[in-house]
């Protein structure tokens, strides 16, 4: 069984630039996608599951790192390398404030931008590594995600697949906002009808049900008004 290739997705208003880093990060094992601007981001998130985005900071319509902020802003943390046709230290600061795990001024050698890529990847990697599989307490509940299992003082609470899924995606991120785009496409679940933004408000209604003294003051689970949905342990 093949491994998966990692996703990357470029993102720049050169066509130019765009092609020639397709060709050479292909050359070097990675399924490269391209975009030439970042209007639809957060669809071709959901769509691609991209691993890392490199993102252009000047495009005509708009600006990279304000991009990458309001991904930020709707808690997604996929790893953002910023490129600009200035590298002055104004720009690089602007870029890291705005959530960028890394910033490239142009012109660059394709092998640096690759050098990165794989160093913000290491380190995505090595970060996860560390605590995906511990459980997550919060009250009297504890998560097991390894048994995808949920415990109210040692007794275990009957969830469905989906509903499973949207809590693994919140307690996985605490303390960021989700959109119920990108909830979806974690928690997506075909054979329990997790497919639609309604979905998610009924399974989130009744992760609430599950865990909330007062499922109306939710204390867990919590309305981001105009995003979605957080987890606040």
């Amino acid at each position: 069984m093949t491994t998966p290739l990692t996703k990357i997705l470029v993102v720049d208003d050169d066509p130019a630039l765009r092609q020639l880093l397709a060709d050479y990060l292909n050359r070097h094992h990675y399924d490269t996608l391209l975009a030439a601007d970042a209007s639809d981001l957060p669809e071709r998130i959901v769509r691609y599951s991209p691993d890392l985005i490199v993102l252009d900071r000047m495009m005509p319509d708009g600006d990279g790192a304000e991009a990458c902020r309001r991904l930020r802003q709707q808690g997604e943390d996929i790893p953002v390398i910023l490129l600009t046709a200035r590298d002055e230290t104004v720009d690089r600061v602007i870029g890291l404030e705005a959530g960028a795990d890394d910033y490239l001024g142009k012109p660059f050698d394709p092998r640096e931008l690759l050098a990165r890529i794989e160093a913000v990847l290491r380190r995505k990697k090595g970060a996860s590594a560390l605590t995906k599989d511990d459980p997550v307490h919060f009250g009297p509940f504890v998560y097991d995600p390894v048994r995808r299992q949920l415990s109210r003082d040692g007794e275990v609470i009957r969830l469905t697949g989906g509903e499973t899924n949207l809590l693994e995606a919140l307690v996985s991120n605490p303390g960021k906002p989700l959109s119920r785009e990108r909830l979806l496409a974690l928690a997506r679940d075909d054979e329990e009808g997790v497919r639609n933004d309604r979905a998610i408000d009924i399974a989130v209604l009744r992760l609430r049900r599950a865990i909330e003294d007062d499922p109306r003051e939710p204390r867990w689970i919590q309305t981001v008004w105009g995003v979605g949905y957080r987890f606040s342990p």
